[in-house]
Order: C-alpha cells, then structure tokens, then sequence
C-alpha cells in the first residue's frame, strides 16, 4: 500500500488536474477491491462489475475526500456502498464458488484432503448465508485483518454495531457448521 502521506500527495495531485495519475491509485487498489468484491458477492462476474463501478465513483468522490482517513478506507467504503447497492437493487443471492478461500495444503493424506475440502466449501457456502453486514464486518477482520474501528469507519456504523454484527456472524456460523 501506498504511505498515507503519497495517498494524499496522489490525491492532491489528481484534484489539481493530473487525471493520468489517477492510474497510479487504480493500479495500487484494483486488486484489493477485486478480492474484497469477489469475497462479498461471491463469483467474479459480479466482483468485476464492483471493481469498475468502485473507481468510477472513487474518481467522482475525490473531491469529498477529507484527507483525515487513509485512502483505502475510503476505497473500502465506497466499494461496501457499491456492493450494498447492487445486492439490494438486484436482491441477488450470494453464492459462493470453490475459489473463495486459499487452497492450502491439507494434510499428507488423501482422506484429509478430502475431509479438509469438505470442511472449507461448508464455511464457504455458511459464509455465504450470512447476512450481508455480517459476511461483511466478517470477511474485513478475518481475511483482511482490520480492526473493529476500521470496519466501524469503513460500514459507517458504531463501534457496538461492528462488535454485534461479528459475534452474531460467528455465532451463526457454528451454527451452521454443526
């Protein structure tokens, strides 16, 4: 990732008039927002058309950028708004495919790797049931590690409500696992 100091000095610049360097901010974020996308709706078509509708609006929403916050959580923001618009206009149902979470290596024998396989397309398929905020708030802080004030910033919902939609998310999950 960028140096939050190089985000806002990109910013700026773009802002200034410098549109080609808005490419230097594609290139840096296409591939966080693609897995982020790909791990909220669930199949690539529809991550591919949130990863073009996401810079679409981040070029739009430049000018709102407050300078206070990181850029990628403003980036994360808009591709939460983006992904919560698509799933409610089109009311799609989230269905995972057999690539959403890495495939490491399961076990020296072909009976683990079986059951181990088994065990990872039954999480992705739970995540999928969750409810949207909490696949989201989920996803954030499993697979890519923010903290609750992160999630709380990026949702723009309180702290209390990340904490909620996280243990409601987990508690679900067993449930589902059972």
């Amino acid at each position: 990732m960028i140096p939050k100091e190089t985000e806002y000095e990109l910013v700026r610049s773009v802002l200034n008039g410098e549109k080609e360097r808005f490419a230097i901010i594609v290139k840096e974020y296409q591939e966080i927002v693609n897995n982020l996308s790909y791990k909220l709706v669930g199949n690539k078509l529809d991550a591919e058309e949130v990863v073009q509708q996401v810079f679409v609006e981040l070029y739009t929403s430049l000018p709102r950028f407050r300078f206070e916050s990181k850029l990628s959580t403003f980036i994360y923001r808009i591709t939460f708004n983006v992904i919560t618009k698509m799933l409610g206009k089109n009311g799609r149902y989230v269905s995972y495919d057999n690539t959403i979470l890495e495939n490491r290596p399961s076990g020296p024998t072909a009976e683990e790797k079986i059951m181990k396989e088994e065990q990872r397309r039954k999480l992705r398929q739970a995540i999928g049931n969750l409810k949207y905020e909490q696949r989201t708030a989920l996803v954030l802080f499993t697979y890519d590690e923010f903290t609750y004030n992160e999630i709380a910033e990026v949702m723009q919902v309180s702290l209390s409500k990340v904490e909620s939609l996280i243990f409601r998310a987990k508690k679900n999950l067993r449930k589902m696992m059972e």
